[in-house]
């Protein structure tokens, strides 16, 4: 082990003995190091580091069994237990497509790995270029214990103590000028939508960030209402078992709930569902700018409820549940119309 990761491992231990409930991202953060690298001073102890055949020993998490998938952002964390099935991909595009695991993988940003056996608790962990969480896998206990050390062995690194290269994290793209936008073209555009998925190869192509897009929405196709809504939402969604899509991303994973929410608990600053197969952690605080959207379709107009934190970033999005060819529900149209006047 090298010294500086002798030091920080130094440090950590200090640390969890001060705090012995404090989660590793936030230890991470106040130490100033990426949480890939504070996991990896684990590495000989509890910590494996896997190799890089990310998408090959995804096809393979489905012999683990029932498991709990963890996306998060800084502000939102999604756990959705289920099985792994159906892994594909098409160039670093993945998909894992199941009612109850619902993914869309962008390899690319992948690049450490490690299996964690923490008193007990085992998983698989993935991580992006500035060691930032992309992806997690929770064995759960109807989980395959032997498949996960099969899975584990085979697709262990041979070096288990490479250093990890954390790369510095990029600011956050500068808006171009509204002046520089072609307005009346994007707006036509917008209008002109066939698909949400559509929607991002639009931005892309006009050069617009999401929240600055929503901005320059054609007139009646984004609104901003107040955060606090989102708690009345899923109340309402709640009381009437109405079925939601929640949508949480990280830089190299979306993940997907669709079906009810049940269970709802505002604890500090979280607001959390606390469902048997999904739990959604939300910082309220976190949120800068909620949305009502609405994107032309082949299947009729689909409204969304977007949250964006103080730097644009997407926090969660919520839609009522839909499959291309079939309109999105008239109970999630009542329920924007009853709460926020859609």
């Amino acid at each position: 082990m090298e010294a500086t990761t002798q030091s920080l491992k130094i440090q950590w231990d200090a640390l969890k003995q001060d705090n012995p409930k404090l989660r590793i991202r936030d230890a991470a953060k106040q130490m100033g190091v990426s949480e890939a690298e504070l996991l990896a001073t684990g590495l000989g102890q509890h910590v494996t580091r896997l190799n890089d055949q990310f998408m090959d020993l995804l096809k393979e998490v489905n012999t683990l069994g029932r498991v709990m998938a963890l996306t998060r952002n800084e502000h939102c964390v999604h756990e959705r237990k289920g099985i792994y099935k159906k892994a594909s991909f098409n160039g670093h595009v993945g998909l894992v497509v199941t009612p109850d695991i619902d993914l869309r993988l962008f390899m690319n940003q992948w690049q450490f790995g490690f299996a964690v056996n923490e008193e007990g608790r085992r998983s698989l962990q993935f991580f992006d270029q500035t060691g930032e969480a992309v992806h997690k896998i929770y064995l759960v206990e109807e989980s395959d214990q032997q498949a996960y050390e099969t899975l584990v062995s085979k697709y262990t690194a041979e070096d288990q103590y490479q250093r990890i290269d954390a790369a510095a994290v990029k600011p956050t793209a500068a808006e171009l000028p509204d002046a520089d936008i072609d307005i009346l073209q994007f707006q036509e555009s917008w209008r002109n939508l066939q698909d949400t998925h559509d929607f991002h190869p639009l931005l892309r192509k006009h050069g617009l960030t999401r929240t600055q897009a929503l901005r320059l929405a054609p007139d009646g196709f984004a609104r901003q209402i107040e955060p606090v809504l989102i708690k009345q939402i899923l109340e309402q969604a709640s009381a009437t078992q109405l079925e939601i899509m929640v949508f949480t991303g990280s830089a190299g994973c979306i993940q997907i709930h669709t079906g009810p929410v049940n269970r709802l608990l505002e604890t500090g600053p979280w607001f959390n569902v606390l469902d048997p197969d999904f739990n959604m952690h939300l910082r309220l605080s976190g949120i800068q700018a909620l949305w009502l959207v609405k994107k032309p379709t082949t299947d009729g107009l689909v409204h969304s409820l977007e949250a964006y934190d103080a730097e644009g970033n997407t926090i969660v999005q919520f839609f009522g549940k839909r499959k291309p060819g079939i309109p999105e529900s008239a109970g999630w149209r009542n329920l924007l119309r009853e709460t926020v006047n859609a």
